[in-house]
């Protein structure tokens, strides 16, 4: 191998002695490789146990799409494997802007957990409308935001938004809860 090659990064390069270091492969690529595989396998259970209706609209029937996609996951399960075996591996996380060396800031983690929570136990109760624009609104102020009058607009906008978007456009009822007849 060309010295330009080993400057490069394709391979690690000799030590003094000529023998090449041992590399190590990171497992959870091996892990992702499964994780496909097991999807793909569901993916096609699932779709080899639909009924085939063929009708004049749709001469397929619902079987070709995901015995497609199935078998595409379990070829490329089988494919990032093979690729991970021969040494590729994922690039690092090189365009975050976060520091790996600092711990997980808990607090945060927790308080969003807090959202979420009270968003689901809130949502049949108040509708979706409320309990969205909570969601929103105390997200962005757990992620840091200090315009609470701007956040307080954006989320309100954005809960309507959806509402209407999934009750208009996609024609799914999301739960109105004590607006019920007004919105």
């Amino acid at each position: 191998m060309s010295e330009a090659a080993a400057a490069a990064g394709d391979h690690p390069a000799p030590d003094d002695s000529g023998a090449r270091p041992a590399r190590t492969r990171d497992r959870a690529e091996y892990g992702v490789c499964v994780f496909l595989a097991l999807v793909g396998i569901v993916v096609l259970v699932d779709a080899l146990q639909l009924s085939n209706n063929r009708t004049g609209v749709d001469p397929l029937g619902p079987k070709p799409v995901p015995v497609f996609v199935g078998s595409l996951l379990i070829v490329l399960a089988v494919a990032l494997a093979v690729a991970v075996t021969r040494g590729s591996h994922g690039e690092a996380e090189a365009g975050e802007d976060i520091d790996l060396s600092q711990p997980v800031d808990l607090k945060t983690v927790l308080l969003l957990l807090g959202v979420f929570v009270a968003n689901i136990i809130l949502i049949d109760f108040l509708g979706w409308v409320i309990s969205g624009g909570l969601l929103f609104y105390g997200s962005a102020i757990v992620l840091g935001s200090r315009h609470f009058i701007r956040d307080l607009v954006i989320s309100a906008v954005l809960s309507l938004g959806t509402f209407y978007g999934f009750a208009i456009g996609l024609g799914v009822a999301l739960p109105a809860g004590i607006l019920q007849g007004i919105l």
